[in-house]
């Protein structure tokens, strides 16, 4: 099994016959670019798009990868919508809670439930996205997901079992702590970590509590330490400390950097 990041939370995953692609989002307007996480030449060969919510940074390039990769998306029940009769997906650029962008090959499923896909078991774990604080300077705005729906709709998390092998990831989300007792020592866990300033996922001691929790043989961070806006450190931690931290409990925690691959066995 090999991983590769792409910053926030952008996977692909190499697994047997399997390409397999997290929230392929765009910067958060870093400099004004929305440019893709995951860069368009692995596109065409991914086989299973996940999507855990409808933020831009995680979701903004879903319909150009489905139809250049024809992977079906998998994701919240929630972010699909029939109208006049046809099946829309929210739109990944649209503004507001809008369901604009046709889709056909597609699976959802809602926290606790399963399906079988190609050799795949898939389960949705319940995750709660945080508001979203934005800061520059002295200025500070924070986006509500009870006065914004858009924030963070469709959260949900996954926990794919493939021949003996489990792979959980928990997009953005608050400490679900009861919810997540349901988990059982995946393989791999890839858990947010950057809410201490951006207030909408985890800060490191929070997840470090969901790795208690959960109990994985590794963990992999992520959404922390960004490009956003005018800086390529938003959302900041001390990963040293939540990798030394993780590693007391007799778990790996492997730090991956923008581009680089952990080969899982």
């Amino acid at each position: 099994m090999k991983i590769t990041f792409y910053q926030y939370n952008a996977f692909i995953i190499e697994w047997d016959d399997k390409k397999i692609a997290f929230d392929p989002g765009a910067l958060f307007a870093y400099w004004f670019s929305f440019a893709s996480l995951i860069p368009k030449e692995q596109w065409k060969d991914i086989t299973h798009l996940f999507v855990t919510h409808g933020d831009p940074d995680h979701y903004a390039y879903a319909d150009k990868v489905m139809k250049a990769s024809g992977a079906p998306v998998i994701f919240n029940k929630t972010m699909v919508k029939e109208v006049e009769g046809k099946p829309y997906m929210l739109g990944p650029r649209s503004k507001g809670m809008t369901f604009d962008t046709p889709v056909s090959n597609y699976h959802t499923l809602s926290a606790d439930e399963s399906i079988e896909l190609d050799g795949m078991r898939i389960k949705g774990i319940k995750t709660t996205h945080g508001p979203l604080t934005v800061k520059i300077g002295p200025f500070k705005k924070t986006e509500d997901p009870a006065d914004n729906e858009r924030v963070g709709w469709g959260s949900l998390g996954f926990e794919i079992n493939c021949k003996g092998k489990t792979i959980v990831n928990l997009g953005d989300s608050l400490l679900e702590s009861e919810a997540w007792k349901k988990i059982k020592n995946p393989d791999v866990l890839m858990i947010p970590l950057g809410g201490g300033e951006a207030d909408n996922t985890m800060d490191e001691f929070e997840a470090l509590e969901a790795v208690k929790i959960i109990q994985p043989k590794c963990v992999i961070p992520m959404h922390y330490d960004m490009p956003m806006l005018f800086t390529k450190h938003y959302a900041s931690v001390d990963e040293a400390l939540f990798k030394s931290e993780v590693e007391k409990l007799g778990v790996d925690c492997v730090i991956l950097k923008k581009g680089y691959s952990f080969q899982f066995n």
